[in-house]
């Protein structure tokens, strides 16, 4: 069922990499590869595929715990990015890119806590059958 909370919560994930995706545009870190792009589009599909596979929930948690892996990841590599740019770390000089990993992991983590506790219901409600 797409209207339960988890789906809500995968979806914001989805939006954070979206935006990450275009905020992220001025963003170099490798000069060949570009690896906010891509990872931002993997995200958006690993995000699209779990908020889908609704009825296995097994397949939803474990496509949310790599999507959080790639996110905590590109929050490191945005740090880094951070760290290396001139001119010190003040954020009125610098984008807010790190942010929206950082909220996707959170709202991912939500997302799981939602996702277990359905699955604990239906199997308390198998046991009663």
């Amino acid at each position: 069922m797409l209207q339960r909370i988890q789906t809500i919560w995968t979806l914001l994930a989805v939006l954070a990499a979206v935006f990450l995706f275009i905020t992220g545009q001025d963003v170099v870190i490798s000069d060949s590869i570009p690896l906010l792009n891509i990872s931002c589009i993997a995200l958006v599909i690993i995000g699209a595929l779990s908020i889908f596979s609704f009825k296995n929930r097994k397949r939803q948690i474990l496509l949310n715990t790599i999507s959080i892996i790639i996110n905590a990841l590109l929050i490191g590599v945005l740090a880094y990015w951070l760290l290396n740019l001139s001119g010190g770390i003040q954020f009125p000089e610098k984008g807010i890119e790190p942010i929206f990993p950082l909220m996707a992991v959170i709202c991912l983590l939500i997302a799981n806590v939602y996702i277990r506790k359905d699955e604990r219901l239906v199997k308390s409600v198998d046991r009663l059958r």
